[in-house]
C-alpha cells in the first residue's frame, strides 16, 4: 500500500497488528513515544516487519539531531544540531563536512542497531529572515553552498552507515512563516528567486534516493495548494525542475497546514503525485482513513520504491568510539 504509519505505543497491539496485515504499508515510522530502550525498540521493530510478512519491510525516523530527535539520552548519544555542525564551516570547510559526515555515520550506527533503515535527514531548507523557528537549527546555514556541501556529506554517511537518507522539505520549507504542525505557511516570493535559493539545494541533490514534501504554498506557482497537494508543484518543480525522480513522501498528513478530512487528504497528496503518504500519530481511525484512498503500490511508485530500496547496502566498517571522539574534537575546536 501507499503508506507509512505509525503506532500508537512501545508495543503492537493486536488491533495494530491486524490492520497492518490486511493492509500492508509500504513503511512504518516511530518517534519518541514508541522508543523505551534499544531492546525494546529492536522488538518493536521486528514485530512491525513480521505484521506484513517482511523482513525488509522499511523502518523510519526522524533522527536529527538538536531538538528533533526520536532516539535519547541515556539510550543514546546526544546528537548537535545541523546549525551547529554548520557553524565550522566558515573556519573550516573541511572540518565541517568531516563533523557532519561522522555524526552521519554515528546516527547510522544508533539507527542500525535497532533496525531502523530510513533517516528523515538531511534538512535542505535555507532559512531567511523573519522565517518562523519551525526550520531554524535544523537547517545547516543560510546560505545554500553550504547547505549544499554539508548536505551531500550527511548523504553520503547514511549511506555508507547502512541507512536511507531522505531530503527534506521539497522544494523548501526556509521562508515559510508558520510552523506547518499549526497552521499553512504562504510564501509570496517571486518563482525566479525561489529557483535560485530554496530550489537550488534540492536541485543539486536530486540522487538522494528519497524526498519528503513540504506543507507550503508557493503562490507564485500554485496559490491554491501546498506542495504536498499540488500537482503543478511536484509535476514542475519538484520532478521538473529540481529533476529528483527517487521517492516522494508526504510530511505529515495529520499536520494542522493540511484540512479537510484526513481521506480527503491522502487522495488529493496521491493524485498530485506523491508516491506515498505519511501519516504518523498511530491513530486507529486516522489510518483506516488513510487506508481507503492509499491503493496498493504498483507501476512508477512502486519503481521508484524499488530503486530506493536497491540503494540500501551494509554498512562499511566503522569505530563508533573513534568517530565519537573526533567529532567531539571538531565541536570544541569551533
Amino acid at each position: 500500500m501507499r503508506a507509512i504509519f505509525g503506532c500508537a505505543g512501545t508495543t503492537l497491539g493486536a488491533e495494530e497488528r491486524a490492520f497492518f496485515r490486511d493492509t500492508l504499508p509500504w513503511g512504518f515510522i516511530v518517534f519518541a513515544r514508541n522508543v523505551e530502550s534499544r531492546e525494546q525498540l529492536t522488538r518493536l521493530a521486528g514485530d512491525l516487519r513480521e505484521s506484513v510478512n517482511d523482513p525488509f519491510a522499511p523502518v523510519l525516523v526522524d533522527q536529527e539531531g538538536g531538538r528533533v530527535m526520536r532516539l535519547k539520552p541515556p539510550h543514546w548519544h546526544e546528537r548537535p544540531a545541523a546549525a551547529r555542525l554548520g557553524s565550522l564551516y566558515s573556519d573550516s570547510p573541511d572540518a565541517a563536512r568531516e563533523a557532519v559526515y561522522l555524526n552521519a555515520r554515528l546516527i547510522a550506527f544508533d539507527l542500525c542497531e535497532v533496525g531502523i533503515t530510513i533517516d528523515c535527514l538531511p534538512v535542505l531548507d535555507v532559512p531567511v529572515e523573519g522565517a518562523d523557528a519551525v526550520i531554524g537549527e535544523r537547517a545547516f546555514a543560510r546560505d545554500c553552498a553550504t547547505v549544499i556541501d554539508l548536505g551531500r556529506a550527511a548523504i553520503q554517511g547514511l549511506l555508507e552507515g547502512g541507512v536511507l537518507p531522505v531530503m527534506k522539505h521539497a522544494p523548501g520549507h526556509g521562508r515559510a512563516t508558520a510552523d506547518t504542525h499549526l497552521a499553512l505557511p504562504r510564501v509570496d516570493t517571486a518563482q525566479d528567486v525561489l529557483s535560485a535559493t530554496d530550489f537550488v539545494t534540492f536541485r543539486s541533490l536530486n540522487h538522494c534516493p528519497l524526498a519528503i514534501t513540504a506543507h507550503v504554498v508557493y503562490e507564485a506557482i500554485d496559490p491554491q495548494r501546498p506542495a504536498t497537494t499540488s500537482p503543478k508543484v511536484i509535476r514542475d518543480v519538484i520532478r521538473g525542475e529540481i529533476g529528483f525522480d527517487g521517492l516522494l513522501m508526504t510530511d505529515d498528513i495529520s499536520m494542522n497546514a493540511l484540512s479537510g478530512p484526513i481521506s480527503v487528504r491522502a487522495k488529493a497528496a496521491l493524485f498530485a503525485g506523491c508516491d506515498v503518504v505519511l501519516h504518523c500519530n498511530g491513530k486507529m481511525e486516522e489510518m483506516r482513513e488513510v487506508a481507503d484512498e492509499a491503493k496498493p503500490l504498483e507501476g512508477l511508485p512502486l519503481k521508484r520504491a524499488q530503486s530506493a530500496l536497491a540503494q540500501l547496502r551494509p554498512a562499511e566498517p566503522f569505530d563508533p568510539a573513534a568517530a565519537q571522539q573526533r567529532l567531539a574534537q571538531l565541536l570544541k575546536a569551533a
